[in-house]
């Protein structure tokens, strides 16, 4: 099996002409009110041009209120429809499989952009005491589950082929798994059973309406201690989520040459949860065609990237070629707006230590 080689979703039997996943990419394209702007349409179409097998669009935010960073694109409300159906057009057209990432900043839902209090499952405080994130109401829980399901509808009726879950990376779902974050007492907290129970509750909500064809995956981070989730718990998340009627898995390592403690590096640590009809999807710091294939025999399925894409849109025609080794930061503007990055994306990409010269 090579990352070049045909992927056929078992459930759906959607076929993926290679195994080739871009990864979301926050680049603050979009307009204020969430919808989506020309500049980050052309963006995901070039990397579908140049041949990614799947794409995800940037983190799409499922509530008014729940917006985690300037310029993020939205999925809250029908007036994002329009635009939303443009990209998945265009996605499809270049022959690209298309999931929409749903998520809720929560705890990260800064209160000047969202011009209130930000959530979190248990009330968060800084160091001085003061609250910085109040506790969820049950009623707001299940207000959020529909806010999600309301989002997989508005991209199945745009025409993507799918949506991501976004469970990793501290944003609300994640809040919801790790014991810092969520030290509730009821249903929604306590064992790992609980703390599981919101993302579940989004699974169920969303393919109970979607069609039976329309792709769900679900990203989870294998720990985070800032938040308290352990890699155990990760683990048995793992085994629940792929219990569910989902389609693929994406572990989001940021980096998937770093090992356990067991000395067992994480892709090929999960693997034995994921069953093979479940598309399992690992991403962090591959770069080269030589790291492409070293994942996939580890276990994955897809080689999730996202920064080698930024200045290569045609990496996933790249790794044909045997010893294919990209150009690595920095790059010039230049370079980058060759690469269709408009220019508040470079400007963005500027905060990345030694990326942009």
């Amino acid at each position: 099996m090579r990352p070049n080689s045909e992927y056929i979703f078992s459930k759906s039997g959607l076929k993926s002409r290679n195994r080739t996943f871009l990864a979301a990419m926050t680049n603050k394209q979009s307009h204020e009110d969430g919808v989506l702007s020309e500049a980050e349409i052309t963006w995901l179409t070039r990397r579908a041009k140049d041949g990614f097998g799947v794409i995800t669009t940037a983190a799409s935010h499922v509530s008014e209120h729940g917006k985690g960073w300037n310029g993020e694109m939205g999925v809250w409300d029908d007036s994002h429809i329009p635009g939303l159906t443009k990209m998945a057009t265009q996605l499809r057209e270049n022959n690209s499989i298309s999931l929409v990432q749903i998520f809720h900043g929560g705890m990260k839902a800064p209160s000047e952009l969202n011009f209130r209090i930000p959530v979190c499952p248990s009330e968060m405080k800084d160091n001085e005491g003061k609250i910085v994130a109040r506790e969820l109401e049950l009623s707001e829980i299940n207000d959020l589950i529909h806010d999600f399901t309301n989002a997989a509808l508005r991209c199945e009726r745009a025409g993507f082929d799918g949506i991501e879950i976004h469970g990793a990376h501290s944003y609300l779902i994640s809040q919801f798994l790790g014991v810092k974050t969520n030290r509730r007492n009821d249903q929604y907290g306590g064992s790992i059973e609980n703390r599981f129970r919101f993302l579940k509750e989004i699974i169920i909500s969303i393919r109970e309406v979607v069609s039976k064809n329309f792709l769900i995956s679900v990203r989870i981070s294998p720990k985070i201690n800032t938040i308290g989730i352990s890699l155990e718990d990760s683990l048995e998340v793992t085994k629940m989520l792929t219990e569910m009627e989902i389609d693929m898995f994406h572990l989001s390592c940021w980096d998937v040459f770093d090992k356990s403690t067991s000395g067992t590096n994480l892709t090929k640590l999960f693997r034995p949860f994921v069953p093979q009809s479940i598309a399992y999807i690992s991403t962090g710091a591959i770069w080269t065609a030589t790291d492409a294939r070293w994942l996939i025999e580890q276990g994955a399925d897809f080689v999730g990237v996202a920064r080698v894409a930024i200045a290569h849109p045609d990496w996933a025609r790249g790794i044909e070629l045997e010893n294919y080794e990209p150009k690595r930061p920095p790059f010039t503007e230049k370079e980058l707006l060759e690469a269709d990055l408009s220019q508040v994306f470079v400007d963005y990409m500027k905060n990345w230590k030694g990326f942009v010269l």
